[in-house]
């Protein structure tokens, strides 16, 4: 199969939506439609159906096809689907990748293994092996400060050679070696942003889009700074991402996902659960982020 036969492309806001459940753990079904009608109705190319914001290591085979049957469901004819199918092990992660096109999967995002710490020639080995075992278009997930390896700018370059291999998002927090990629790669293979703050910046440079975090609360908002780059009216662009700034750099505050499950559960749209290893954030951070949520318009009358 080749780049042109995939009949998506990436451009634009892909949330990289949470995983909500309940007081007793379970995951929420009744939120996670809620979810997803809030980013169709703000309009996003996407969705990504547990990716790390969606904790997929804590999540079953069987909750990540319902999952993802329900994103499909809700999202026929406005978004894409995207699963989230990475993992530190390549034979587990090509389970995963057929089990996500099994049920109906329309892209995969795959992030570097952890913790092994492969060397250059094993991210591609890796990558290869994977792009192998499916006909599904791949966007492969650079992000460093998780997995303790850089994709270098020549093994993303060598990966764009495979035809299954159509993008990337693109988190090692260096703006200099997204530039490096985005003038490496050729114009049919997508770089994605994977840090929503210097999503502005590298669209500005020549970034397709990004796939973002903040989206899961302002899914329509930060979609009209993406259009507005795209269009190239950066002006425009500029004014949302100093409004949105402070609640992208609040969302970091502890590990993601656990302030934007605090937003959200602010917002009255979910629990504040999380599986363990990961705790819900500390309650210093609810009135600071109340305070964010509110400037934004985002809280209820009542709250």
């Amino acid at each position: 199969m080749s780049i042109s036969q995939h009949k998506l492309t990436f451009e634009g806001l892909y949330t990289a939506i949470i995983t909500p459940f309940t007081k007793s753990g379970e995951v929420d079904y009744d939120a996670f439609h809620k979810l997803l009608e809030m980013q169709a109705e703000g309009g996003v190319s996407g969705v990504v159906v547990c990716g790390t914001t969606g904790e997929s290591p804590n999540i079953t085979d069987l909750e990540f096809a319902k999952l993802l049957e329900m994103a499909l469901q809700v999202g026929e004819g406005k978004f894409q689907v995207i699963a989230g199918t990475g993992t530190n092990s390549t034979d587990k992660t090509i389970a995963k990748s057929r089990l996500a096109q099994q049920h109906g999967a329309q892209a995969l995002l795959i992030a570097s293994p952890y913790y092994n710490k492969p060397s250059q020639a094993g991210l591609l080995a890796h990558f290869r092996a994977v792009a192998d075992s499916t006909d599904l278009p791949i966007i492969v997930y650079n992000v460093p400060g998780r997995t303790a390896v850089n994709i270098e700018t020549p093994t993303l370059k060598e990966l764009t050679n495979h035809p299954n291999i159509v993008a990337v998002k693109e988190a090692s927090g260096s703006i200099n070696q997204i530039m490096d990629v985005i003038e490496a790669v050729d114009d049919d293979f997508a770089v994605l942003a994977g840090d929503d703050a210097i999503t502005l910046p590298m669209m500005a440079a020549g970034g397709r889009g990004v796939i973002s975090v903040i989206s899961n609360e302002v899914p329509g908002r930060f979609n009209e700074m993406v259009q507005l780059a795209l269009k190239g009216d950066i002006a425009e662009a500029r004014k949302i991402h100093y409004e949105l700034l402070p609640l992208m750099k609040a969302n970091f505050w502890e590990s993601n996902p656990t302030i934007v499950k605090k937003a959200l559960h602010q917002m009255g749209i979910i629990e504040e659960v999380l599986r363990l290893p990961l705790v819900p954030a500390g309650n210093e951070h609810d009135e600071p982020l109340r305070k964010l949520l509110q400037n934004l318009d985002l809280l209820t009358k009542s709250d």
